[in-house]
């Protein structure tokens, strides 16, 4: 399955959620999107934004003040 990676260190909130949206516009179901972001308000954003788009969160793990979420897309029409 093919993997985007989205490195959305050093942005500010609403930045790596909008990086996060950018990269699901072009991707398919079975696509794995990895973001990488340094903003500790991310966290809590992408686990809004996967309840909202009813995609799947595979993992998020905090390492060395970087949030990494890993996604599944699943909710594409």
């Amino acid at each position: 399955m093919p993997e985007i990676t989205v490195d959305a260190r050093g942005m500010a909130c609403p930045g790596p959620i909008s990086a996060l949206t950018r990269a699901y516009r072009n991707a398919k179901n079975g696509d794995v999107i990895i973001v990488m972001a340094t903003d500790p308000g991310f966290e809590p954003d992408v686990k809004a934004w996967v309840e909202r788009t009813k995609n799947e969160l595979l993992e998020l793990k905090k390492e060395g003040g970087v949030i990494t979420a890993k996604i599944k897309v699943v909710a594409k029409k």
